[in-house]
């Protein structure tokens, strides 16, 4: 439990620039916003609702100050058949389920599970999400008037330059000021934010779903919830890593687990969308000075605000700006220093990241393509320690003693058993495991079959060495050494 005077830090220690950054994440959310609900086939104001519920929400209770959570393409494109099949209210109730489901998660403490996500596979999800960011630019890029070009230069001039004469104010807000100021002083024919969809003119209000409380509703929903619950954590928990890094902190997964959860169940209540973190929004606050909580609260609140209350103003924002935003994220995101090392770094490191970014790019899902490259990963140490074990065989006054080194499991069990020499016909062998570690019933299962073939030759066979892991995990699941034991394999 993070002490009430952390907690408190975590919302004051940087007042002036996570204000600052937050008026940047919040008018950079609102085109997102807006997209997102069009890909999931309802109303914009559902994603606009969601932005504002699930960054206040995270804001409050997630375990990563300054990350940026809101309604994303992640979990819009897992709700399309959804929408199409059962309409908005199934939509509401799978949020509030998925919801729960990431609570219990947090409960259970699963944020655990990212340790098993090796660095090659965050560097692909890296590189695949700064390719994404810049693809979703290109309609904007695509067949527009040839203003809009310069006016996305000269946002990126912005950008860039602004920092070397002063750091006071975020350039991407400068940016977006600058631009704003130009397209309406001189009337410019440039796609707005308007253009995108029609902002919400009302505060969103507390509603429970209107569907069936029955075994069928719930048939229904909760494939989709498991989904969009796993994709959400899945996206959100990287997303922190990546934040861990750019901030030089740590953070809370089970906690953001937890969050997270709230977040949606919430949300779901007041005619919200489902989310998760956002790599693109989290690296604009952290590059724009967001540090603390406030940050991402106040993003929030804002983007409400400026929906209901400033939606006149804020619908004349040129897209260029924005655009130019993203662009500059897409090429901070991306790891360059990872193509120098595809040369440096182990073949099977280089595989692992470029799987995972073909394929996050190929799909559009970040689940797959981290799925993949946590698989592929598994399987490249498996070989390679399964290579470091040996069994080294010497004879001793007529005993033949095999002395095994390294771990024994699934991929290494064949090597055991090929290193053995079933013709020979010593009085006693001695299988010596001191060097060695018994992982999984294929290597025990092994085990069991080389001493029963060599007794079956009249040979005696010893077994000697095993460490306590070793032993337990054989006198529980081996038959060598006990009556009847042959019979019991083959029953196996």
């Amino acid at each position: 439990m993070i002490p009430s005077i952390s907690y408190a830090r975590q919302w004051t220690g940087n007042i002036r620039g996570d204000l600052l950054s937050g008026l940047v994440v919040a008018l950079a959310l609102i085109p997102e916003a807006i997209a997102f609900s069009l890909i999931a086939g309802v109303d914009p104001k559902i994603g606009l609702y969601a932005s504002f519920s699930i960054a206040v929400v995270t804001a409050i209770a997630g375990g990563r100050p300054a990350m940026i959570s809101a309604a994303t393409a992640a979990t819009a494109v897992l709700m399309v058949t959804l929408v199409r099949d059962h309409g908005l209210q199934y939509l509401l109730a799978t949020t509030i389920l998925a919801g729960l489901i990431q609570i219990l998660a947090g409960l259970l403490k699963l944020g655990q599970v990212m340790r098993f996500v090796s660095r090659s596979v965050m560097t692909g999800f890296v590189n695949a999400l700064a390719i994404l960011i810049f693809l979703a630019q290109l309609p904007e890029l695509i067949g527009v008037p040839p203003l809009t070009y310069v006016m996305v230069a000269a946002g990126l001039a912005i950008i860039y330059l602004v920092p070397r004469l002063t750091t006071a104010i975020p350039s991407p807000l400068v940016c977006i000021l600058v631009l704003t100021a130009i397209t309406l002083g001189f009337g410019l024919d440039l796609r707005t934010v308007g253009d995108m969809g029609a902002l919400p003119d009302t505060l969103p209000v507390f509603l429970l779903p209107d569907i069936p409380l029955t075994l069928e509703t719930l048939q229904i929903i909760l494939p989709y919830a498991v989904a969009v619950a796993a994709v959400g954590l899945l996206e959100s928990l990287m997303t922190q890593n990546i934040v861990d890094e750019m901030t030089e902190t740590t953070s809370d997964k089970n906690r953001e687990c937890l969050g997270q959860g709230l977040a949606n169940t919430v949300t779901g209540f007041i005619g919200g969308m489902a989310g998760c973190a956002m790599i693109g929004q989290s690296i604009i606050n952290v590059k724009s000075g967001g540090r603390t909580r406030l940050s991402c609260g106040f993003a929030g609140v804002m983007l409400l605000i400026f929906c209901v209350f400033l939606g006149d103003w804020v619908a004349r924002i040129p897209m260029a700006a924005l655009v130019a935003i993203m662009v500059m994220v897409s090429i901070g995101t991306f790891s360059w220093r990872s193509l120098r090392d595809l040369r440096r770094h182990p073949a099977s490191s280089s595989i692992v990241m470029l799987a995972t970014v073909v394929i996050v790019v190929w799909t559009h899902n970040l689940a797959l393509g981290v799925l993949a490259g946590v698989l592929l990963s598994g399987v490249f140490f498996a070989w390679k320690i399964a290579h470091l074990f040996r069994v080294t065989s010497t004879l001793e006054d007529g005993v033949r003693i095999y002395r095994l080194e390294g771990q024994l499991f699934f991929a290494s069990a064949e090597t055991f058993m090929q290193a053995f020499d079933f013709h020979e016909r010593p009085a006693r062998v001695v299988i010596d495991l001191s060097e060695a570690h018994i992982w999984d019933i294929s290597s025990v299962a092994a085990l069991d079959q080389t001493v029963f073939r060599l007794r079956r030759g009249g040979t005696e066979v010893t077994v000697t060495g095993m460490n306590a892991a070793t032993r337990t995990l054989v006198d529980k699941l081996g038959q060598h050494d006990k009556d009847g034991g042959e019979a019991g394999l083959a029953a196996h």
